[in-house]
């Protein structure tokens, strides 16, 4: 067994092969994706489903309600999703675009929550679902205000490109989030897919550092940025207000 191949990080492997559009998984693809011989996939799937990790759907597996449950428990998500629905509604009420709640983890964003509106655009964002930070409005929003070490370990990995307009060079990277935090919102200009733009503005604790990130999407040709991006910069700073964020701080202030 190799160094750190406990078998925890097997069982973790196991349940990180799901990804945010499946729906059941064969034993067969479970055991590709988290690279484990099949008959060891196989027994650690036995005892998730006993567990109730992992539910039976004939021949496959999808993961069960008890780890949404235990999903539930988690407090900083818990804390920023309650606190940010009612700003959230309000503006898609105001905007009539979609509006998304994330938390940034490792190199990627992870949706909290996500406010749809009819008519928007297919976006490749779903609850639980993740996605490379910097091809997003919201992670950029995130890495502006975060540690300098994360922020440095952003840019010391390969930057994939999810689009032709992904920001790949983390020189270019590095000066639009200087930029941002500045200025409180960042942008995503069909970063993360074709004819798909973003406002977004992060959602700050006390010690000026991003808890997460509010943002507005829509089509390009139909939603203007410069028109929501006060909206949702409103809704981010009265949001972090309300959690803490010590009266009269501007966003954009160091």
């Amino acid at each position: 067994m190799a160094a750190g191949d406990t078998y925890l990080h097997r069982v973790v492997a196991v349940l990180n092969a799901f990804r945010a559009d499946d729906d059941c998984l064969g034993a067969a693809e479970l055991a590709r994706r988290s690279g484990l011989p099949r008959s060891t996939a196989h027994r650690i799937v036995l005892e998730l489903v006993e567990a109730g990790l992992l539910e039976r759907q004939g021949t496959r597996v999808r993961l069960g309600l008890k780890l949404f449950e235990i999903g539930q428990r988690v407090p900083r998500q818990r804390v920023l999703r309650d606190a940010a629905v009612p700003y959230m509604s309000d503006l898609r009420e105001a905007t009539r675009q979609t509006v998304h709640l994330a938390v940034l983890e490792g190199g990627e964003v992870v949706y909290v929550e996500i406010l749809g509106s009819p008519g928007g655009p297919k976006l490749p964002s779903k609850v639980g679902g993740r996605l490379p930070a910097h091809v997003t409005g919201v992670g950029k929003a995130i890495l502006a205000f975060s540690p300098p070490e994360v922020v440095k370990a952003v840019l010391e990995t390969e930057l994939v490109r999810t689009s032709e307009r992904s920001v790949t060079a983390p020189g270019l990277l590095a000066r639009e989030l200087e930029t941002i935090h500045r200025e409180g919102v960042a942008y995503d200009r069909e970063e993360s897919g074709p004819g798909i733009v973003c406002a977004a503005s992060p959602v700050l604790g006390p010690d000026g550092l991003a808890l997460g990130a509010l943002s507005v999407s829509g089509w390009s040709n139909r939603m203007r940025l410069a028109t929501v991006a006060p909206a949702v910069h409103t809704a981010a700073l009265t949001l972090s207000r309300t959690l803490g964020q010590p009266q009269g701080r501007a966003a954009g202030t160091s």
